[in-house]
């Protein structure tokens, strides 16, 4: 319940109603500089910062809320004791409610001839302090931070009588460090055009404008580092935040982005299959299956390798239920998506405050663009999907339907493993994988070495190659590790050879004419 609230606002749209909405309830309301003097002039009665600490804004008001009888109402625990005990030693009074948006830094800066003085002037301090702060106490204050929410807060006080729910704080407080995150990346931005290049280090001098100019002139969001910690790094959004959404965690490292992608691009080639797993680390897939229920496609995609998935991504084509969240739970993973959960299986996957959560949307993108040393490369998106039509049997023996299907899904997934790749399937759920490796035959051999390494048996497997043999041994080693149908592109100068060794495994081969390099 909402006893108490502080109000302090650069932009005052609307804040007179929304005050008034308060007194409706009883609601004490304390306010700083012109938020107070607005308030008062309109007859709402309202007590000033001063007043509750006794102490005068100083510093031209730079110094206005840092206090303890402020942030100390805010930021206590009302189910600790100690908290209880030393609030009512040092007579604080708790404040349930935080009302506060910020200077206007972005719309300073974007005058060219604003002074340096007057743009560190317009850096609020208290008030990203205030909004940090009662969205770090979401579960006893609410934090609003734009005139656009004060409707729907007043229509939950009036529609639960003042009894605010928890998930609606905690959704208050995601967009209050979604906004204090973004306000800060707009001064690290100005920050760094301030900063001149270093005429020694022509290297550094090159990187530094580039990187400056792109955290500038994009929407984007500085990372703690790249690949690796002497890296520097930024992730430059399109529609990045309209397709993936951050429900728990700490933020997402490069690497984190780079493996959800991955595993966001697989898991999309099962949009609208039955419920689907795959399991992604460093870029690759460790298992993938699907099944009749979430619960047994992520069990399967998790049998194929046990030992990868630690510290792995998750991803799953559905909502993600109770049940299957218990399962989940017990392994250690960096990030699990999909595109819902089940309120009981979020709230157990956020016991771990390490693991990150994210929701997504699926979203076809039509191209995609890769830097490299002098420029940068364009290439459409591998979206091509093979069907059954796209089959022409080379061989003999032609697959069964169940073969048919197995060899589909095994090329689903050998299209979004890293080159030169290699993957048996059986029943829709992947039993080896093996690929990034110089030539086939290794892919070929990794991937039955970790077959035989946790007991997967490849007889009457079928098998996928992402690219043409250009020999006739991969094959061999296939046939012999117990696969009785083969799905690749085609196309080696050597088919012929390659068919005949399939003919004398009695071994079914379709080509597509498609090949699915990733590199």
């Amino acid at each position: 319940m909402i006893k108490r609230a502080l109000l302090s606002v650069y932009d005052k749209t609307g804040i007179i109603e929304f005050a008034k909405e308060l007194v409706k309830f009883n609601v004490e309301i304390i306010s700083t500089g012109g938020t107070y003097k607005l308030l008062k002039e309109n007859n709402i009665a309202v007590k000033s910062v001063e007043e509750v600490t006794g102490f005068p804004e100083v510093l031209n008001g730079r110094v206005k809320t840092l206090h303890p009888d402020i942030f100390g109402g805010i930021l206590s625990d009302r189910s600790n004791p100690v908290h209880l005990k030393e609030m009512k030693e040092h007579s604080i009074t708790p404040i349930d409610l935080v009302v506060v948006n910020l200077y206007p830094f972005e719309k300073t800066i974007a005058d060219k001839n604003v002074s340096v003085a007057d743009a560190i002037e317009q850096i609020d301090i208290g008030g990203v302090t205030l909004i940090r702060a009662a969205g770090k106490n979401y579960k006893d204050v609410n934090v609003l931070v734009s005139p656009d929410q004060y409707k729907e807060f007043s229509d939950k006080l009036n529609s639960t009588k003042n009894n605010i729910p928890f998930d609606y704080s905690q959704k208050l407080a995601q967009k209050a460090f979604q906004t204090t995150s973004n306000y800060d990346n707009s001064i690290s931005k100005y920050f760094l055009r301030l900063i001149p290049d270093d005429p020694t280090d022509s290297t550094n001098s090159t990187n530094s404008t580039n990187l400056t100019n792109l955290t500038n002139s994009t929407n984007s969001t500085n990372l703690r580092y790249g690949e690796n910690p002497h890296q520097k790094a930024i992730l430059i959004k399109e529609n990045f935040d309209e397709i993936f959404e951050i429900l728990h965690g700490k933020e997402l490292s490069y690497n984190n982005i780079l493996d959800t992608d991955a595993a966001y691009n697989l898991i999309s080639e099962f949009e609208n299959e039955n419920p689907a797993c795959a399991i992604i680390k460093h870029g690759n897939p460790s298992g993938v299956a699907v099944s009749d229920t979430l619960i047994s496609a992520y069990a399967k995609a998790f049998e194929t390798d046990t030992l990868s998935p630690f510290g792995g991504i998750i991803i799953l084509n559905r909502k993600i239920d109770f049940k299957t969240s218990l399962d989940i739970d017990k392994l250690f993973s960096e990030i699990i998506l999909a595109p819902d959960f089940d309120e009981d299986a979020l709230e157990l996957l956020k016991k771990k405050k390490n693991r990150r959560l994210l929701k997504f949307k699926f979203l076809k993108e039509k191209f995609e663009f890769r830097k490299i040393t002098g420029g940068v490369l364009y290439q459409d998106k591998n979206n091509y999907e093979v069907s059954k039509d796209d089959l022409k049997f080379v061989t003999k023996r032609k697959a069964t339907a169940e073969e048919t299907e197995d060899m589909l899904f095994a090329f689903k997934v050998v299209k979004h493993t890293k080159s030169n790749a290699i993957v048996f399937v059986k029943d829709k759920r992947t039993l080896a994988i093996g690929g990034g490796q110089p030539s086939r035959i290794d892919s070929t051999k990794i991937a039955v070495t970790k077959a035989k390494e946790f007991k997967q048996d490849l007889k009457n497997s079928v098998a996928a190659s992402d690219a043409f043999f250009p020999f006739a041994d991969g094959l061999i080693e296939i046939a012999k590790a117990g696969a009785t149908a083969i799905i690749q592109p085609g196309g080696s100068v050597r088919d012929d050879e390659v068919i005949k060794a399939a003919e004398e495994f009695d071994i079914a081969m379709a080509f597509t004419n498609i090949r699915h390099f990733k590199h």
